[in-house]
């Protein structure tokens, strides 16, 4: 097993490597987590584990990670219903578009056009892996993922 990864982003490059760790990580709705009054949001995930998958591995691993980004003004969503807690999203990428430097927005990108658009003062981000998926979490959300179809329970 790799050593968990702890990544900081502090400029849109290294946001870029964040995301590629992200890309396809499933998250629940109720592990979005806006505390204005501290200026952060934080994101529980289940992610693949690409370093893993990239040496070989046939089967693929997910881990329990946690997204944090701090110096946040706002956080705005569209397609992403806060009131459905169970919903869960698949998240496609993360993007910085620069404003008024440091400041700017980070774009968080969600399949079926969900997105989370946070103002921030700065970039500041970091991802933390907590551990494995050993309960297999990441399995139940897929198959909760998928569409309902004729005859499902």
């Amino acid at each position: 097993m790799n050593a968990p990864l702890k990544l900081i982003a502090l400029d849109a490059d290294d946001l870029a490597v964040i995301s590629a760790h992200v890309q396809d990580a499933r998250v629940q709705t109720s592990d979005i987590i806006w505390r204005q009054d501290e200026k952060r949001l934080v994101i529980g995930l289940n992610r693949l584990d690409w370093e893993q998958t990239f040496s070989g591995e046939t089967s693929p691993r997910r881990l329990i990670a946690a997204l944090r980004f701090d110096r946040v003004l706002a956080c705005k969503s569209r397609n992403i219903d806060p009131a459905a807690a169970e919903a869960l999203l698949e998240l496609v990428g993360i993007e910085f578009c620069p404003g008024e430097a440091p400041g700017g927005c980070a774009l968080l990108m969600f399949s079926h056009g969900g997105a989370l658009r946070l103002d921030v003062e700065c970039l500041e981000c970091e991802l933390t892996d907590l551990g494995p998926d050993d309960l297999g979490m990441g399995e139940v959300g897929r198959r909760n993922c998928r569409p309902r179809e004729r005859g499902d329970p």
